[in-house]
């Protein structure tokens, strides 16, 4: 049982790390063109957030080494692309960044890290709290194309839910709920869990919409990556879709 938690957690930490991985192309870009141009610095930074905390509690966690190495990479990744996002926005648009980075990457992570070794010394106590956090967190994350899945069936265009992104998400939550049950950290299934089920409702919404679409689904330049970062743009893209078909 050791050895298939062991070999499903590192088949997990893979399919993680590609994810993470995923804006390396438009980063790539970024820096070709000395701009971020009209890309938003709020993925990169609520990814860091999730990653940064999924990294403290596999620390604190007893054999949690797979969920600390798979996260501090992500944190590592997602700092990168932060500061590339910094140095290469607009100026207005990088004292925002920088701003919401200090808030959201620096001072809360850190507060609930000092908070949690300083003031609670249980460790079964200081898991809970980190678990229910980045419970919150992915849950979150995992949730944000709810509002694309509404654009689609109201549109019949898939344009805002881009396959590999679906499929991908769908498969490295449905390892890592698989890993979770071999575990028996249910901090780890439950956000996999609505993961993989949500997954799979976008990769059948796809399936059934995929041939009825009445625009072109060609990806627009802000689609170029995938990812968890992708999540927060595709409810970004359709909210101010929304917003400008109400005025």
């Amino acid at each position: 049982m050791a050895s298939l938690k062991f070999i499903i957690g590192i088949i997990g930490n893979i399919t993680a790390v590609l994810v993470f991985a995923s804006p390396i192309k438009t980063f790539w870009w970024v820096v070709k063109k000395k701009s971020t141009e009209n890309y938003n610095g709020i993925p990169y930074i609520a990814t860091l957030l999730n990653a940064s905390l999924w990294t403290f509690y596999g620390h604190l966690k007893p054999g949690g080494l797979l969920l600390e190495t798979v996260n501090g990479i992500g944190v590592v990744l997602q700092l990168i692309f932060v500061t590339l996002f910094v140095i290469y926005a607009p100026q207005d648009m990088k004292v925002k960044t920088a701003y919401m980075v200090g808030i959201f990457n620096v001072v809360f992570p850190g507060s609930v890290i000092a908070i949690t070794l300083l003031s609670i010394h249980e460790r079964n106590k200081q898991l809970t709290i980190i678990g229910i956090l980045c419970v919150g967190l992915a849950v979150g994350m995992y949730a944000s194309p709810l509002l694309s899945m509404k654009t689609v069936i109201k549109t019949m265009s898939v344009k805002y839910m881009p396959f590999s992104l679906s499929f991908f998400l769908f498969l490295n939550a449905g390892i890592w709920c698989g890993y979770s049950i071999l575990t028996k950290d249910c901090f780890v299934g439950v956000p996999n869990a609505v993961g993989f089920a949500l997954g799979l409702v976008q990769l059948i919404i796809y399936a059934i919409y995929k041939y009825k679409s009445k625009v072109s689904d060609k990806p627009d330049d802000v689609m170029k990556e995938e990812g968890p970062t992708q999540l927060v743009k595709v409810v970004l893209e359709v909210q101010v879709n929304d917003e400008e078909a109400k005025l």
